[in-house]
């Protein structure tokens, strides 16, 4: 018996292993194009796990707000990310 939970987690490996790897490139240079553009804005040096770790917390923010699937499915896609890239 499959549980929702790991349905979740399935889709979450699904989309950061698949397709948007193949749209936006590695996380590590997505994410860095991004940190880069947030530091330029904010002023303060930025990491890209900084950035999967602040996307992880906007979907925990949505979520506070309404279960919606995908706000869950993306956020641990994000909490997976942001642990890899902290590795280096």
């Amino acid at each position: 018996m499959t549980t929702e939970r790991t349905r979740v987690l399935e889709e979450a490996n699904e989309l950061i292993n698949g397709q948007r790897q193949e749209d936006y490139g590695t996380p590590r240079e997505n994410f860095g194009v991004i940190a880069e553009m947030w530091e330029a804005y904010l002023g303060t040096d930025i990491e890209p796990r900084d950035v999967a770790n602040m996307m992880a917390l906007l979907k925990i923010a949505r979520l506070r707000l309404s279960n919606h699937r995908d706000s869950a499915v993306d956020g641990a896609g994000y909490l997976a990310l942001g642990h890899e890239l902290g590795l280096d």
